[in-house]
């Protein structure tokens, strides 16, 4: 590969490309694949790389202290949570499609974050923007930006997410 083209790589950033270079080239000539269908080969590795690291960047700035999925929630120490109605509202993402908010309401130690957790990462890795937040330090940061006069900035920055769990 010639320095010129790794410039184009670098300024178009097509990095994945760059990295993997010598591998689509020995593939293609594995493989007999035409100039179109190596193309296609390139540019759909290009994207999956785009997406991850676009998924990765997401929850790096969603900010969640713990990952917690849906999957080890202990449902049954909840015998009062319908766990076919919750499910059914995970999968759908109609609360995020239709903009609704949800609230978990219960006793301390009975799994709202985990909850809320688990829906926040599944949106994120469904192409949604999120953030998680404490409570006590939204209040804190909204209280000082009113003392320094950047309320507007600090709304804007949080309503900028699809999602956001205030816990």
């Amino acid at each position: 590969m010639n320095k010129e083209l790794i410039e184009n790589l670098k300024y178009l950033r097509l990095g994945g490309l760059l990295a993997h270079w010598d591998e689509y080239l020995k593939l293609a000539a594995e493989t007999g694949f035409s100039h179109a269908r190596l193309l296609t080969h390139v540019l759909e590795e290009e994207c999956r790389i785009k997406r991850e690291n676009a998924r990765r960047l997401r929850l790096k700035r969603a900010r969640v202290p713990e990952t917690l999925v849906i999957e080890t929630f202990p449902f049954e120490r909840q015998p009062k949570l319908n766990k076919k109605s919750v499910m059914a509202l995970y999968d759908s993402l109609g609360y995020m499609q239709n903009r609704q908010n949800l609230i978990w309401l219960g006793a301390t130690g009975c799994g709202k974050t985990g909850l809320a957790t688990s829906f926040l990462l599944h949106a994120i890795e469904q192409g949604y923007s999120g953030r998680y937040v404490l409570f006590a330090e939204l209040i804190a940061e909204l209280y000082r930006s009113v003392g320094d006069h950047s309320e507007t900035k600090v709304l804007k920055k949080y309503l900028s997410f699809d999602c956001l769990l205030i816990d």
